[in-house]
């Protein structure tokens, strides 16, 4: 179905091509830059038997310490079984454990084992050949630019969404 937009043409509609002036080229050109990221780090991943979706949990258990599968669920987007599910995996791989939580029978908490904690040490070095993949097309300091400019897109200094 095709919609006629006075003033427009087709060639300013979005598309997924190098080069789109749309309004949504930056979100498609993230879509596909995400893609291309994650399809490199998992490469690099599944030699140590786990998938990005693990080691996301293990980023944030890694950086806050045991953490509750409800704020595990909110820090890495997953819905509530897809956390469990992860930590399930984790837990089978002896990557992670849940531990109660003094004062709520109710809530667990999800904490990083040791050997969870050398599997994360492991992933770096294994990724380091892939992140160099990934910038192999870039001039001197243009990764550094580039990871910046990034961050604070992401994370933008006001808040805004």
């Amino acid at each position: 179905m095709t919609a006629d937009v006075p003033g427009r043409t087709t060639a300013s509609r979005a598309t997924d091509r190098p080069g789109d002036a749309s309004p949504f080229a930056l979100g498609l050109l993230l879509r596909q830059a995400h893609w291309r990221a994650a399809t490199v780090m998992t490469e690099a991943l599944r030699p140590l038997g786990i998938e990005l979706r693990h080691f996301a949990v293990l980023i944030v258990l890694i950086d806050r310490g045991p953490t509750v599968q409800r704020d595990l669920a909110t820090a890495t987007g997953s819905d509530k079984a897809g956390i469990m599910r992860i930590v399930d995996d984790l837990e089978r791989k002896g990557l992670a454990v849940r531990k109660s939580v003094p004062g709520d029978r109710r809530v667990r908490a999800v904490e990083i084992t040791p050997q969870g904690v050398e599997l994360f040490e492991a992933a770096h070095v294994a990724a380091e050949p892939a992140d160099a993949r990934l910038v192999a097309a870039l001039g001197p300091g243009e990764a550094e630019l580039l990871r910046d400019l990034l961050t604070r897109f992401a994370y933008p200094a006001d808040g805004e969404a």
